[in-house]
């Protein structure tokens, strides 16, 4: 698998079944997405199926060494982390499944450089970004990459997700950080009005007598006036 075009049947692993004296070469394996039998070229298929088991922790990065691999499936486990930066050296790939998993970061640009991949499953991963532009992964449909937040065609386009938008604020932070500011000075204002209105009116009291005195004057007549206008009412 680590080697393009390699056919040496001593490194080639056999599925053997009995019919009487002669032995066949036998084997269904998944690839595509489909359940494939093999039989007299099952020593030229190249293939990795450890779907729907409970193998959990970071992709390895030395998987991506095996350039003559031609079919992953690691679709349906726990691996976690993000999908090897350097999955473009495995040339030969055709079939490529990572779907259900807890995979999170960007597709890496090397994927683009897959020309032989013709079956992708990212679906159901945590994946973020925009799907690397390219012929090959834009071939493929939406449901490919479903299950994630990734922009891009054949998704929607980027700019209409705003996923790739400078890191700034959302729209309700600045709302709440204009409306912090409003009310700080809502308040400062108000502080100052009414230290600025109380001394504006008390303090001519105290500088001058001859006020304080026809403000009390005033005030014992408005206290009188009133007082007579409610014994009147009742």
């Amino acid at each position: 698998m680590a080697t393009i075009n390699s056919s040496n049947q001593k490194n080639a692993i056999y599925y053997f079944v009995t019919r009487g004296n002669i032995v066949f070469e036998d084997a269904s394996v998944v690839t595509k997405g489909l359940l494939v039998e093999y039989n007299s070229i099952l020593n030229l298929v190249r293939s990795i199926d450890i779907s729907k088991n409970n193998f959990s922790g970071e992709i390895p990065m030395q998987l991506t060494n095996l350039e003559g691999l031609q079919t992953l499936n690691l679709s349906h486990n726990f691996f976690v982390g993000k999908i090897p930066e350097k999955i473009g050296n495995m040339r030969s790939i055709e079939s490529l499944d990572f779907s259900t998993n807890r995979l999170f970061g960007r597709i890496p640009q090397s994927m683009s450089s897959l020309s032989f991949l013709n079956h992708l499953n990212l679906s159901e991963n945590d994946l973020s970004g925009q799907i690397p532009s390219s012929t090959q992964l834009q071939s493929f449909g939406a449901s490919c990459f479903s299950g994630n937040d990734l922009c891009g065609a054949p998704l929607p386009d980027c700019t209409e997700k705003n996923t790739f938008a400078p890191e700034v604020p959302n729209g309700n932070g600045n709302e709440d950080e204009d409306a912090d500011e409003v009310d700080w000075l809502l308040y400062a204002s108000m502080t100052l009005g009414f230290v600025v209105g109380l001394w504006c009116f008390i303090g001519p009291l105290l500088v001058n007598r001859r006020w304080r005195y026809k403000y009390g004057y005033f005030l014992d007549g408005f206290v009188d006036r009133f007082c007579y206008f409610v014994r009147k009412c009742y």
